[in-house]
């Protein structure tokens, strides 16, 4: 498995929800850093019909090698039947701010800030 960067995006039904879950993300060293939008809304197609709903969206910097842990920790105990987790390959970047991504996320428990 690579330490390539990824930007995972999954969204929640409330802030609360989402907030938890970039919390339990970084301090389990799975991401390092979670951007947490609090309203988008969202339009979507569910039993045949068209949804509109407003949601949360986290968008996590995390890499391949973490990868499936984080869909593990993001998919269990979801509110929704079919949660949204997409990883997003980062072809370029800030090189610094990349190597703090890897660095970051090693799977090592990150302590709450006191």
């Amino acid at each position: 498995m690579s330490s390539r960067p990824l930007v995972v995006l999954s969204t929640f039904g409330n802030v609360d929800a989402a907030a938890a879950a970039a919390h339990n993300l970084v301090k389990n060293g799975l991401a390092a850093c979670v951007n947490l939008l609090p309203e988008v809304r969202s339009f979507y197609a569910w039993h045949g019909r068209i949804s509109d709903a407003g949601e949360s969206l986290l968008i996590i910097k995390t890499t391949e090698e973490r990868f499936e842990a984080l869909r593990e920790a993001l998919v269990e105990g979801h509110e929704y039947d079919v949660p949204e987790v997409i990883a997003l390959p980062v072809t370029a970047g800030h090189a610094p701010y990349l190597d703090w991504i890897t660095a970051n996320s090693t799977g090592v428990r990150v302590p709450d800030e006191d």
